[in-house]
C-alpha cells in the first residue's frame, strides 16, 4: 500500500546534485498527499531558475514511480514560500557545517 511515509522514504533517495543531501532533509518537500495510489507532491528548489531543477524533477518522478501500487505522480514546483536555510533538518545542517 502506498503511504505518505513510503513516499517520503523514497524522496530521501533523491539528492540535491550540488549539496549531496536529500530533498526531504533540505526542506524542499512542502507537502505529500496520497489518494488511492496517486501521489501528489508540492516542493520547491533552493532558488528560482535552479539549473538542476529538471534533474531533481526527473529523479523525484522516477523514485516515486518505483513504488509498487503507485498510479500517477503529480509533482508541482512552487517558490511560495521561498526556500531558506531554516527549512533544513538539524542532521543536514550538521552535515553542511551550518550547525555544530
Amino acid at each position: 500500500m502506498v503511504t505518505k511515509e513510503v513516499v517520503l522514504e523514497n524522496l530521501r533517495l533523491v539528492l540535491d546534485p550540488e549539496l549531496h543531501i536529500n530533498v526531504v532533509d533540505l526542506g524542499l518537500v512542502y507537502n505529500v498527499r496520497v489518494d488511492k495510489g496517486d501521489v501528489f507532491i508540492l516542493m520547491t528548489l533552493t532558488f528560482p531558475g535552479c539549473p538542476l531543477g529538471s534533474i531533481i524533477h526527473k529523479e523525484v518522478k522516477e523514485k516515486i514511480g518505483e513504488i509498487k501500487e503507485v498510479g500517477s505522480v503529480d509533482l508541482k514546483i512552487t517558490f511560495d514560500p521561498p526556500w531558506d536555510l531554516s527549512k533544513i533538518s538539524p542532521e543536514a545542517k550538521l552535515e553542511l557545517g551550518i550547525m555544530h
